[in-house]
């Protein structure tokens, strides 16, 4: 395993009200010791009405829990109905903030020009990207994984600085495991990710070996081990195994 600070990143995606958020994070409180903060960044991304409960929470128990959103706006403020600013996660200590997930440039049109964007965003207003790439079923099976992973980053950290990059967070995400039960082997997800390295390299030179990649895709607590052994992997997004506190917490606890 890298000498990387892996990130575990919870995304609840459409669950969990503000009271079932605040019980999920409580529960995982008591699950999860100083050694595992001490091992990792632990990040949950609630949906936004959870974010405020949540802030107050974490913050008035100390609990050393990260806070993430799952999307942003690019603009400050505007005439933009349904859309959150960055500057308005900012003000609520928001660390992280996931742009370009799969699902929302398949289901809500998001191109490689938005995530840029969004990314520059979350940059511009102190809190890291994690910056979702990753392939369809049809592009995997032509053989075209690394070109498209490859394409996404480059369009992604489009006019990034190094400086700045070096504060981000890429999570490879095939489209094809996300939800489904499958996922790529540990290996199949190293070659890829240093794929997605390769191209952070040429953007950003040296800064790319500290940069952190994740993998997204059907991770639970029986696979997460296998995963981080690998050299290249950073640490998991978590979809619906981080809905349970208990399995996330043993996804954090990796390492037994």
């Amino acid at each position: 395993m890298s000498e990387r600070r892996p990130v575990m990143a919870a995304n609840w995606k459409m669950h969990h009200d503000h009271l079932a958020a605040i019980q999920a994070i409580q529960k995982l409180s008591y699950l999860l010791d100083v050694n595992d903060y001490d091992a990792c960044d632990i990040v949950v991304c609630p949906p936004f009405t959870d974010i405020r409960p949540l802030q107050n929470l974490i913050e008035g128990d100390n609990i050393p829990l990260l806070l993430g959103a799952q999307n942003c706006h690019w603009e400050d403020n505007g005439a933009f109905t349904g859309e959150v600013a960055a500057p308005m996660l900012a003000k609520l200590n928001v660390s992280y903030v996931i742009v370009g997930h799969s699902e929302r440039r398949q289901l809500f049109g998001e191109t490689d020009e938005w995530v840029n964007k969004k990314a520059r965003a979350v940059l511009k207003h102190g809190m890291s990207p994690i910056v979702c790439v990753g392939e369809t079923l049809e592009e995997r099976e032509r053989g075209d994984t690394d070109d498209r992973v490859s394409s996404q980053t480059r369009a992604a950290f489009a006019g990034i600085k190094a400086s700045e990059a070096e504060r981000c967070v890429v999570a490879y995400e095939p489209i094809w495991a996300i939800g489904t039960g499958h996922n790529a082997t540990p290996e199949d997800v190293n070659e890829t990710v240093g794929a997605i390295r390769r191209v952070l390299k040429d953007l950003c030179g040296a800064v790319a070996m500290e940069m952190r990649i994740q993998y997204g895709g059907s991770v639970k607590p029986g696979n997460i081990a296998q995963l981080m052994a690998m050299p290249e992997i950073d640490g998991a997004l978590v979809g619906g195994a981080s809905l349970d506190p208990d399995d996330f917490a043993r996804i954090v606890r990796y390492r037994g």
